[in-house]
């Protein structure tokens, strides 16, 4: 076997992973981490397909090109790929032809989205300790609120919502408080109509049962918090550190002195 022929295919089959990992990583900004703890082997997977699959063609082609031409097409042809899937996004009207010769890729991206998600999930949950108690996660929601902010841009701030979600969480667990101080229920159900956040019949059913309602109410302000904090990690901001009360951070220091 011809040592040159080779070395310019090695050089396309690895110009075109490393086009098919770059196009990879443009498609999923904003979305997630594809190459996250849950997901990297299947953007493993879709990267080494697509640019075996793009390095294939383009050295099948060889013999009607020259090495220059159908290594730049090895390169660029992943690209294709993403690009077919963004036009069929705007494109109601499939064809046969293109459903069957993207199937597979459909597919692992699919699957791909979903890892991600699954990874964004653990990300969040594990900034969100379900034993904090009321005043402890109005805190958390505004020390995450602060160093998100700064991180976002605007247009990013807008489109999360940024500051709704931690005026949501604050008058919830505002309410939420009210409760856990033994508040009459007529007081209660005036604090949530102050509200646009609280004022909804979601809430006025559980007047009723007050511990219910108060569990409602922190159930919902952790889902903001949970959605502030994945509106960090699609902008790419995980090294956001995980909030630690102040009461639990000296309880900690002691416990350390201590040994």
């Amino acid at each position: 076997m011809d040592p040159k022929w080779v070395a310019q295919a090695a050089l396309t089959v690895g110009l075109a992973v490393i086009s098919a990992v770059v196009f990879l990583l443009l498609r999923c900004q904003g979305r997630g981490r594809p190459f996250g703890p849950a997901g990297w082997r299947l953007a493993l997977t879709v990267s080494l397909l697509t640019g075996g699959l793009s390095a294939g063609v383009a050295l099948a082609g060889h013999a009607l090109l020259d090495d220059a031409l159908a290594t730049v097409l090895g390169a660029v042809a992943p690209s294709g790929l993403w690009l077919s899937q963004m036009r069929a996004k705007q494109d109601e009207r499939r064809s046969l032809g293109r459903e069957v010769a993207t199937f597979w890729l459909v597919s692992l991206l699919t699957r791909l989205d979903q890892a991600m998600a699954e990874d964004e999930r653990v990300w969040c949950e594990k900034r969100v300790d379900p034993s904090w108690n009321v005043y402890e996660l109005s805190l958390a929601a505004a020390r995450y609120h602060e160093r998100i902010r700064d991180r976002l841009s605007a247009d990013d701030r807008r489109r999360e919502r940024v500051h709704a979600r931690l005026d949501a969480v604050e008058r919830r667990l505002d309410v939420a408080a009210l409760i856990e101080d033994g508040a009459a229920r007529s007081k209660v159900a005036t604090a949530l109509t102050l509200s646009r956040h609280t004022r909804t019949p979601r809430y006025e059913r559980y007047l009723g049962n007050l511990n219910r309602l108060h569990g409602v109410l922190r159930h919902d302000a952790e889902n903001d918090v949970l959605r502030l904090l994945a509106a960090a990690y699609r902008a790419g901001y995980r090294s956001l550190p995980g909030y630690v009360p102040p009461s639990r951070a000296r309880a900690g220091e002691r416990a350390i002195r201590a040994r």
